[in-house]
């Protein structure tokens, strides 16, 4: 319990001074700059994710081409 206590303190207090720091020029300047680089990554992740799911329909599309295909030729 108190473990729990300590984080959501720690969170608060994490909170505070993020928004303080992103009062000044320079801390806005450094939240912009790493919310840059996290929509980078998730747009790297997503298109990665896109990719990936491309070649697997593919695949499918082709085993179930070889699957009509061997089930035709057993006929």
């Amino acid at each position: 319990m108190r473990g729990a206590l300590l984080l959501i303190i720690g969170i608060g207090v994490g909170f505070i001074a993020a928004h303080q720091v992103a009062r000044t020029p320079q801390g806005k300047q450094f939240f912009d700059d790493v919310d840059a680089k996290a929509r980078e990554f998730g747009d790297a992740v997503v298109e990665g994710y896109k990719q990936r799911e491309a070649e697997l329909r593919a695949a499918v599309a082709e085993a179930e081409e070889v699957i009509a295909d061997l089930s035709s030729r057993s006929k």
